[in-house]
């Protein structure tokens, strides 16, 4: 299982998400512990969105922990939307464009979990990919398969629905070829005005995945971290894992639910797959 943060709110420098926190996402690749894999270290991916409405994406095979360029350039990125995302395999090679956050257009997308048994069903799932949208599929990943099939069902005009679709679809495709639970996820996705969030696993017991509450409520809280004296009211971490074991700062998101947040909006519903 993978590791992955995002981060939406006013403008801050990528180092200080990424390296600042006492559990940082650089510290899980090496030190996870809400997960059966310790180390994630397949790779990693940052997307972040600046002055056009195209994200920019940095990913590399070496582990995030030694990579000197990660550190060069979150020093000199500043971002209201950081994707940052450290991979643990599941079984498909270990190369860039297997990396996370994938792109397509002003779209990112990154994942948790996978699909089970993917070798059986990925001839099924991609082949319901449109055609129009198939040759750009980069690499060889489930999670980018399940991207793919959301831009598909139209994640550009309405996300919940078209993630509950690819959902239902693999579960659909994985128990007619026998797979008793299909998918396990959480996944983040954005157009860079909203992030959205979704748990869920056909076993109902899917990975763990917090988000954080309201930072003047922190600052009360926590008044000896300067850090969120620089953050707007606004601002929402979504974690795997929480950066710092702090009491009050961290909310689980619901086992089956999707949430959307945005400046002055932040919502969470359940979410059940949709099959046709």
């Amino acid at each position: 299982m993978c590791r992955w943060m995002a981060y939406m709110g006013d403008p801050i420098r990528a180092d200080e998400l990424l390296y600042r926190p006492v559990h940082s996402i650089i510290d899980q690749s090496l030190h996870a512990e809400l997960t059966g894999f310790t180390t994630n270290g397949d790779g990693f991916g940052i997307g972040w969105y600046g002055d056009g409405a195209v994200p920019a994406v940095y990913k590399s095979v070496h582990p995030a922990w030694n990579d000197e360029n990660l550190r060069e350039v979150a020093r000199q990125v500043r971002t209201p939307l950081l994707f940052a995302h450290v991979r643990a395999s599941s079984g498909t090679p270990v190369q860039r464009s297997n990396c996370h956050p994938f792109r397509h257009g002003n779209w990112l997308f990154m994942h948790n979990g996978g699909i089970a048994d993917f070798h059986k069903v990925k001839h099924d799932l991609v082949m319901a990919v449109d055609p129009g949208l198939y040759p750009d599929i980069e690499g060889s990943t489930d999670t980018e398969t399940l991207f793919f099939l959301a831009l598909t069902f139209g994640l550009t005009d309405n996300p919940p629905q078209a993630v509950a679709r690819a959902v239902g679809l693999v579960e659909k495709v994985g128990r007619n070829r026998g797979v008793e639970y299909p998918i396990h996820m959480t996944v983040a996705t954005t157009d860079g005005e909203s992030l959205w969030l979704f748990r869920y696993s056909s076993e109902k017991a899917t990975s763990s995945l917090f988000f954080s509450t309201d930072v003047e409520q922190l600052r009360q809280l926590h008044p000896e971290l300067d850090v969120l004296d620089r953050l707007g009211l606004d601002a929402r971490f979504i974690v795997s894992e929480p950066l710092r074991d702090l009491p009050g700062a961290w909310n689980e998101v619901p086992e089956g639910s999707w949430g959307r947040v945005r400046p002055g909006i932040h919502e969470t519903q359940s979410f059940q797959p949709i099959t046709d």
